[in-house]
């Protein structure tokens, strides 16, 4: 890895309340956090945390690029599953969490109206006041006329509706426990201050973690190796269970990067998921400006399914993103397009082949990119599970 670019002078002073906050906690919990704490913090700490603040985040002026981000075909073909889905419901509404720059939502309402398959509501849960900002210009740019169908959430509502729930690159961000073995001990890996710097330190695991560790183990059916750390994320079953209170009837699309439990706690993959991204740049630094950049570990498929059973879910689809987007239609709302393109505009053709490449080559985020789907009184087959489903990897 080069050397990361310098943060602005506005960014470092950003970073250094957050950094203050952190270390203020760390004193006050006898000197040591969790790494799960830490990344809240660095993520989600009001007015402070990556999320939580008012830097550019998403797409080509920002640190990473989702989906939604590289081509509104994303959404064209994923209003597909929607319409499929909410079709067996009454009065449905699209619940998406953590909708970013509020792209999908703009493409996806547009994309429904098309098929004349608008929600009853569309419903976007957005701890940020910042983003809940971006996100309304982003409608009001693109579908002005849509914006009366928005209504944003700080939390989960209590009262239960037909949805359609959307989490694209949702369960990536939310924080894990991280954790190594040395010569076959398992410890829990800690953040504390070495003056005033963050560091690493590793604790004995506790009962709690050991007997992760095992499930773990188990399910993959074999042991960790002697010399090895990886992650592990607590909060997917409470969420999923708030998630299914929430559900009358509905299905539940995960959208994320991940593997399945044997490759995710692959005994070649010593040093875990955990991923930086900084200005376009990945690195494993968790440590570099919190606040400033974004932290993120792989989603392990397998444990999300686990989650979904024992929260009274369905597993109703599994599969990478190119299959599930070609399954809802991609290929023909591709030819569509360039069509009404015409063949004296070649330069736009190029470009909109370049987009369906990122989005399906497996080099791009055709593979390493999957979709799950939870149902809830849904019993008819998904389209974007058609052409291929790999729920016996899980």
């Amino acid at each position: 890895m080069g050397a990361l670019p310098e943060p602005s002078q506005q960014q470092k002073e950003h970073s250094q309340q957050l950094q203050s906050a952190i270390r203020g906690v760390i004193k006050d919990n006898g000197g040591q956090i969790g790494f799960d704490q830490y990344m809240a913090m660095a993520l989600y700490q009001p007015g402070l945390g990556y999320y939580a603040a008012g830097a550019q985040k998403f797409g080509a002026a920002g640190d990473f690029i989702t989906s939604p981000e590289v081509s509104p075909l994303f959404a064209q073909s994923l209003a597909r599953q929607v319409q499929q889905t909410m079709l067996v419901l009454e009065q449905p509404v699209v619940i998406e969490f953590g909708a970013g720059s509020g792209i999908l939502a703009a493409d996806l309402l547009l994309a429904l109206e098309r098929l004349d398959s608008l929600p009853q509501a569309y419903q976007i849960l957005e701890v940020s006041a910042e983003l809940q900002q971006r996100q309304q210009q982003t409608l009001q740019q693109h579908c002005p006329h849509l914006l009366g169908k928005v209504e944003w959430l700080q939390q989960i509502p209590e009262t239960a509706v037909n949805a359609v729930v959307i989490a694209n690159e949702v369960l990536d961000a939310m924080p894990v426990i991280a954790f190594e073995k040395q010569n076959g001990k398992l410890f829990e890996r800690k953040i504390e201050l070495e003056g005033e710097i963050f560091n690493w330190v590793s604790v004995a695991a506790d009962e709690n973690l050991q007997a992760a560790v095992a499930e773990i183990e188990t399910i993959s059916n074999k042991k960790l190796p002697a010399d090895y750390r990886s992650e592990y994320n607590p909060s997917v079953l409470p969420w999923l269970k708030t998630l299914h209170q929430l559900i009358k009837k509905g299905l539940v699309l995960l959208i994320d990067y991940g593997y399945e439990v044997a490759q995710y706690y692959n005994d070649e993959r010593t040093m875990g998921t955990m991923m930086c991204y900084y200005q376009h740049r990945a690195h494993d630094d968790v440590f570099f400006y919190p606040g400033v950049q974004d932290i993120t570990a792989f989603v392990n498929f397998t444990a999300v399914a686990e989650a979904a059973v024992n929260s009274g879910f369905d597993v109703m689809g599994y599969t990478p993103q190119a299959q599930f987007l070609f399954g809802c239609g991609l290929p023909e709302i591709f030819e569509e397009k360039m069509a009404d393109l015409g063949e004296d505009q070649i330069k736009q053709q190029m470009h909109l082949s370049q987009q369906v490449k990122t989005l399906t080559l497996p080099g791009e985020m055709g593979e390493r990119f999957k979709v799950m789907a939870l149902g809830k009184g849904i019993d008819s087959g998904l389209i974007g599970f058609s052409i291929a489903d790999f729920r016996t990897r899980l």
